[in-house]
């Protein structure tokens, strides 16, 4: 299965409640660290509603 490197690129100060806990429930923390998580639906939708606060890699 394939996985995904997500960044965090801009602070989620700002950002409502629910964005903050989406970029935690992704496990980034600090801005500029990285978490690789497999790649799945529930994965994907999250990344989709803080993609502009993170960046996607795919990672082999």
């Amino acid at each position: 299965m394939a996985k995904l490197k997500v960044t965090l690129k801009k602070s989620t100060i700002g950002e409502t409640e629910r964005q903050k806990n989406t970029v935690r429930a992704l496990g980034l923390k600090k801005v500029n660290k990285s978490n690789v998580l497999e790649d799945s639906k529930s994965i994907r939708g999250m990344i989709s509603k803080v993609q502009h606060l993170v960046e996607v890699e795919e990672v082999k």
